[in-house]
């Protein structure tokens, strides 16, 4: 097959989905043609897309010694590999800076320079680099609303605020524009301890959120979630001790730590408290479990009743050998998605031996802060106060049958205990996990360390009470969810 034959066979391939088919076609055509930026680009594009990380960063380094055309964005998929992908920030700050250097008005590395300035750390750096966005595209409203996240609202006179109202308001606006300010005003007004306005701004984000949804999203099926979570029970319906399961971690695996619970229950700041200790690394929100349950394991959860030991075996090191790829020399590392809690049955397949900590918080608290965060549109739930509650119910209800059946092996952290005691409920939480206590001076969260989250700031700062309670603020607003939650 000659080159163009090739290139066209590789581009059809990667056009129906069939990655690796057509990382072959490529690696075949660079065999014959090595000279072709564009190729090493695409490659590196599709590297990226299986989580092959160093042999993408290669890829591109190949386009760009080739003279890819606009090198910046070459940069700038490497500084993303480094932050997202190999969490080595100073590199993915160099790739950014040398993507800037290159084009200093392009605005995608200008953004992902501001986030990472967000995660580890550097508020201020961060404040500047969003200015620089709004300085080239002042009605650019992600920037403006990640602007104001980083501002300290005291009272309505705050030109800030008034900023966000004229943007929130103006027709030139996008539902998703709108959405996006909508939040951030909700915030503002919050702070300003402006509660029936915050209220009612945040309720109409939510239904711009709604509205700039792709089609077929953004309504959630209460009766499909109450199905899917009846299959979830009905699949893991004995002990443990009576199901083969996959080995025990082997080494020179890390070993993983899971944590989930609702979104908005404390999960951020319970991973950043057990990553204090030496030994563990803070994995954030990986993305194995999900995608293995959309692909390897489709339909789920029926397709487990065919699975055998053997094929348990080869998942639990494919998810092992991933976490060693992404963390080299790891002991422990955290995998901190909320919404693992769905795959509690699934994860204790894998690893018999696994211990999963579950956060927790006041309900109306919870949920509130559900609705008052920008989710993804296509989690549907979170767009409705009642569809929360209802969505709640059956997170507790999947729970408490986890709990029935690995009761030994689930530890609640319940965030309001936690902000009130503290050294008690982290030595509770690091003799649950097996780890040895920390030196009383290491108990405050390492400020350097990355946080990726819509909560990095409040994770940052000292521990505090005021986020307990807050529903009390809303109670009239409340009464729907009170109702969706019932007792």
């Amino acid at each position: 097959m000659n080159p163009e034959e090739l290139l066209r066979d590789a581009q059809l391939l990667d056009s129906q989905g069939r990655l690796g088919d057509a990382i072959g076609a490529y690696q075949q055509l660079l065999a014959l043609r090595a000279d072709l930026p564009d190729a090493w680009y695409n490659l590196a594009v599709l590297l990226r897309k299986t989580g092959q990380f160093p042999a993408a960063l290669a890829c591109y380094q190949h386009a760009l010694n080739r003279g890819v055309d606009q090198p910046e964005e070459a940069h700038l998929n490497r500084g993303v590999i480094y932050a997202d992908c190999l969490h080595q920030y100073d590199a993915a700050e160099r790739e950014l800076v040398t993507a800037l250097t290159l084009n200093p008005t392009y605005v995608p590395a200008l953004f992902n320079l501001a986030n990472l300035q967000e995660d580890v750390g550097r508020a201020n750096d961060a404040k500047v680099t969003y200015e620089r966005i709004l300085t080239l595209q002042p009605m650019n409203a992600d920037a403006l609303a990640r602007y104001a996240g980083l501002h300290t609202f005291q009272d309505l006179g705050d030109p800030l605020v008034q900023r966000l109202k004229h943007r929130f308001a103006a027709p030139e606006m996008s539902d998703a524009d709108r959405a996006t300010l909508g939040f951030s005003l909700g915030r503002a007004l919050d702070s300003c301890s402006e509660y029936a306005a915050a209220f009612e701004t945040y309720a109409a984000a939510n239904r711009y959120s709604r509205a700039s949804a792709p089609p077929g999203s953004g309504v959630y099926d209460r009766r499909a979630e109450e199905q899917y979570i009846d299959r979830l029970v009905a699949a893991f319906p004995v002990p443990p001790g009576a199901v083969a399961g996959g080995d025990a971690t082997p080494t020179p695996y890390p070993h993983p730590i899971f944590i989930c619970g609702m979104f908005r229950s404390g999960s951020t700041l319970i991973e950043q408290v057990i990553a204090d200790h030496t030994d563990v690394t803070p994995g954030g929100e990986l993305e194995f479990l999900p995608n293995l349950v959309r692909t390897d394991l489709a339909p789920f959860p029926q397709s487990l009743a065919t699975l055998s030991p053997a094929d348990l075996n080869s998942l639990a090191a494919q998810y092992l050998r991933a976490l060693a790829a992404r963390f080299p020399g790891a002991r422990h590392v955290i995998d901190k998605r909320p919404d693992n809690f769905l795959y509690v049955g699934l994860i204790k397949r894998l690893f018999p031996d696994a211990k999963i900590v579950h956060t927790k918080r006041d309900p109306l608290d919870n949920c509130l802060s559900i609705f008052f965060l920008h989710l993804d549109p296509q989690m549907s739930y979170a767009l409705d106060l009642a569809d929360i509650g209802h969505h709640y119910r059956q997170y507790r209800r999947l729970m408490q049958h986890w709990k029935t059946l690995y009761p030994a092996d689930i530890h609640d952290v319940d965030y309001d205990t936690y902000v009130r005691h503290p050294e008690t409920e982290a030595q509770r939480l690091l003799d649950f996990l097996g780890l040895a206590s920390r030196p009383p001076d290491e108990t405050q969260l390492r400020a350097v360390r990355a946080v990726k989250t819509a909560s990095v700031w409040q994770v940052r700062q000292p521990l505090y009470q005021r986020s307990s309670g807050r529903a009390r603020h809303y109670a009239r607003e409340l009464a729907t969810l009170r109702e969706a939650l019932g007792s």
